[in-house]
């Protein structure tokens, strides 16, 4: 037996005879219609529903599919029991245990038992992400639970789902974080913010970058003209148009004096100044000199480096310099 038709060619042969549209089956069932009406059969032939719906989902998504009577819709689970009345205007497929419904104008949110876990009030709603979603009311964004409770008020201009742990936030076209509480992290001053990773995010402000951490401090002075995430606890950054590194009591390892520089890679970075390589620490120090034409990271406590050299006619090497 397969999802993808019958479990053998006599049900199938029977089914072609009983129903006059069969389609492809997924997820081991297949909607059919017989006299204008939509139902259900499993691969073996057996009808899940009644065959007496106007209109349905093709297939069921995780478990569930939607119907409609009258120009109403609602689901049914995978044994053909209504989980939910078919009253709404509009339904959404399931995604991560949560179902985006509308009704007379507005939306909320059902779970897998049919139950609506918000009020159906919101002008619009976005997908559960990780426990929580965004949802719009008055042209204003908020955050709910999965128990509907509005963990952020739904008086932001913009607002985007919690990224560990926390939520970037927008009044008035300033931008800050809150935390899964609705507390404010940082003041919402920011021109712009990137969502936290490894413990800190970007923040823009007056066309410079720093960084916050979890705490809202600014451990990260906002004066780079460009800031990467904190990788292996060192961030890259740029000022008058070169580039260092800092660590993430916001230290200054290196001189910002580098054309250009990678992340570190088992205890090392690859720097660039002019158009030569080479490698610096930890703790900022250049170990491997920038003398090479091309460097690849370190890996297993080697990298592989392509030096140029120059010999005279007798085959003798010529000294170079880091020029």
């Amino acid at each position: 037996m397969t999802e993808f038709g019958f479990a053998n060619k006599m049900v199938e042969k029977m089914c072609r005879k009983k129903y006059d549209v069969i389609d492809i089956f997924s997820g081991g069932f297949a909607a059919v219609i017989l006299n204008d009406k939509v139902g259900f059969i499993d691969t073996y032939g057996n009808e899940v529903t009644e065959i007496k719906y106007d209109d349905a989902g093709t297939t069921f998504a995780n478990g569930f599919a939607r119907v409609c009577i009258n120009d109403k819709w609602g689901f049914i689970d995978v044994t053909g029991k209504e989980i939910t009345e078919i009253k709404y205007d509009d339904v959404w497929n399931f995604e991560n245990g949560f179902a985006k419904v509308l009704l007379n104008g507005k939306w909320g949110f059902v779970d897998t038992l049919g139950n609506e876990i918000t009020e159906i009030k919101y002008d619009k709603v976005w997908n559960f992400e990780n426990g929580y979603a965004v949802v719009r009311l008055n042209k204003k964004r908020g955050i709910v639970d999965i128990n509907g409770n509005e963990v952020v008020e739904t008086k932001y201009d913009d607002a985007y789902n919690f990224k560990n742990g926390f939520a970037r936030v927008c009044i008035n076209n300033k931008w800050g974080f809150v935390d899964t509480t609705g507390k404010k992290i940082t003041e919402i001053k920011y021109d712009n913010v990137w969502d936290f990773k490894n413990g800190f995010a970007l923040v823009y402000l007056n066309n410079k970058w720093g960084i916050v951490d979890i705490n809202g401090n600014e451990v990260i002075e906002i004066k780079y003209d460009d800031a990467w995430d904190f990788e292996n606890g060192f961030a890259q950054v740029k000022l008058n148009g070169k580039w260092g590194f800092i660590d993430t009591n916001g230290k200054e390892i290196t001189e910002i004096k580098y054309d250009n520089v990678w992340d570190f890679v088992n205890g090392f970075a690859k720097v660039k100044l002019g158009n030569k390589y080479g490698f610096i620490n930890t703790k900022g120090e250049e170990i491997i000199p920038i003398i090479f034409e091309k460097a690849d990271d370190f890996e297993h406590e080697y990298a592989t480096v392509t030096l140029k050299i120059t010999v005279d006619e007798t085959g003798k090497i010529k000294p170079f310099s880091k020029n």
